[in-house]
Parts: structure tokens; sequence; C-alpha cells
């Protein structure tokens, strides 16, 4: 599948907002520490750790913060500082990981945050996405209730450089898979296991030939909203020819993949609406709904692919 991979819209629009580079530390996290990139990747100077140093995090944890700096604020390089470790659960490669966050541009106005107008909705990234750059960086090791900074300069519509900070905050950290009720699959489909992080293997019936129609068949039904066909999802899925040869897995890269149902196969915009997000779905595709006679890398052309996909967010 040719998926776009991302921890899902949240990642998105955290890399989005912030530009990042992707940049990767070395040093542990201690409490006010700032991460420093590897020798080969840019480094934050002396005087971008002093600039992030500066900036003073007002407010209890739990609730949005002010921060308070020296206007303007600039930074050469994506610059990070943990400002302080939480005492709840760790967080761990892959993890799904719950964040609020306030940005403030480099003058030291408010420009956005989860916390705004009542909403107070954390947003899911991965832990480990190279969407996150530096982020990843800053989180890895902490806990729950962790508060990081992250400052990041970028070219303006003029062509000036400027620099937004932001101040994160770990809600929660969790498990990305599916979450429901289990429902019982019909006789004589691809047998569905899950190991203990929940990733899926199958194993085919003897004899099984497989439907010149799709099938869809629910294994887990979540609790979330219906999805739409002109939705996009977060998911983590795993694809196998009928033999049984795994042919693609998120799981295998530790992130899920995000995705619009206008540009997947058609059987997965089919399987996949009218779903509910939560939910994990078996899908037998025929070659018609998904690579047809052509076939792609691996996927030889007239082949029936079965997928197991968990929905993990619609937006």
């Amino acid at each position: 599948m040719n998926l776009r991979l991302s921890a899902g819209a949240a990642a998105l629009a955290l890399a989005a907002a912030l530009a990042l580079t992707g940049c990767s530390s070395d040093d542990d996290t201690a409490a006010s520490s700032t991460s420093t990139p590897a020798a080969d990747e840019a480094t934050p100077t002396a005087q971008d750790v002093a600039a992030l140093a500066g900036v003073r995090v007002e407010g209890d944890p739990g609730s949005e913060p002010t921060l308070a700096f020296d206007a303007p604020l600039s930074v050469s390089v994506p610059t990070t500082r943990l400002v302080s470790d939480g005492t709840g659960d760790a967080l761990t490669d892959g993890a799904r990981v719950d964040l609020h966050y306030v940005f403030f541009d480099a003058s030291g106005e408010r420009v956005g945050s989860t916390w705004q107008e009542g909403n107070n909705t954390s947003e899911a990234v991965t832990l480990g996405d190279p969407n996150l750059g530096v982020i990843n960086d800053v989180l890895e090791g902490t806990h729950v209730g962790a508060r990081a900074l992250v400052a990041n300069p970028s070219a303006g519509e003029d062509g000036e450089t400027t620099t937004t900070v932001m101040l994160l905050e770990v809600a929660s950290v969790g498990e990305w898979r599916a979450q429901g009720e289990p429902v019982t699959p019909a006789a004589g489909l691809p047998t569905v296991t899950l190991d203990d992080n929940g990733k899926p293997s199958i194993a085919i019936p003897e004899g099984f030939e497989p439907s010149d129609d799709l099938v869809v068949q629910p294994l887990i039904k979540g609790s979330g909203a219906e999805v739409t066909a002109e939705q996009s999802l977060t998911v983590h899925y795993t694809g196998w020819l009928t033999d049984g040869t795994q042919f693609d897995s998120s799981w295998d890269r530790n992130v899920p993949a995000t995705f619009s149902l206008q540009q997947v196969i058609p059987g997965w915009t089919q399987g996949l609406a009218g779903q509910t997000v939560g939910s994990q779905v078996l899908l037998v595709i025929p070659a018609s709904l998904g690579y047809g006679d052509a076939g792609q890398g691996s996927i030889p052309g007239g082949a029936t692919l079965i997928f197991v996909v968990d929905i993990l967010q619609a937006f």
C-alpha cells in the first residue's frame, strides 16, 4: 500500500506548525536539559540554548501555561528544553502520546492552544514518528505530566526568519490498537491472532477460495464515530497474499499510517467506510478492487489481498 506514514492529523499539524527538521539527540532528558543533536546534524548554538533557557513557564501543570521571555526570541535551529518530567506512566517508542500544547510567536503573543476556548482536547501523536523531529528527542524517556519547550525558526511570507516557541505537556500515554467489543467472524475466513502489542497474524484455512466480491468482517467493534468515504484515517494494518505471505505492515514500522480514503485502493474505501473508529476489520479484497491485473511491487497481478486494519482516528 502506498500510504503516507504519520502519527495522524495531530502529528502533521504539529510538524507543519513548527516546520521541524528532524534533528536527533544523543543526550538524556534530565530536567532543565537542552537536547544536543548528533554531530552530523544541526546543533543548537550557545545562544540558542541561552534563548530557550530564558523562557519562563508560568502556571500549574494540567492547565494552560503562560510563557514569558524577552522579545524577540530567536534561535538558529530547532532547540528543545525539558522543563520538568512527569510522575505518570513512562513514554516508550511507538506509544500513543496525548499532548496539550500552546504556541507563542517571537514577540510573546499567544498564537494558539489545545486548551483554548474551553475545548481542552489533547492531540495524539506517536513517539518515534520521524515527522515529530526534535519533539521525539525531548520526550524520550520522560513520563506522563512532562513539560517541554520547543523553539523553531521558520521563514515567513516576507522571507524573514522568525521563531515560534511551544510548550508541550504530556496528558496521557497509551497503545495504538483497536479497542471495543469482540465480534465472532463468519466461518471459513482466515483466522486472526493478535500478539501482546496488538499486531495481527493470520492462518489461512486449508482449501481457502476467496470470493470475487469484497469481504468485510469486523473483528472488534469500536465505539467511535462512523467513518465516511470522504475522511482521512489513522490506522495500523498488515497485508497478506492468500498464501499467507505478508507484503506490508505498519506494525513493523512501529508507526501508524495516515491516509485519505479517496487515495487508496477501492477495497479499502468501500470496506472501511461505514465502520466505526476503534474497530478492527478483516478485509478480503479481490484484484478488481485492489491492484488489478498489473499488481504493484511484490503484489502480483490478479492477487486477492487480505488486510487486518485497526481504525485509530478519523478526521
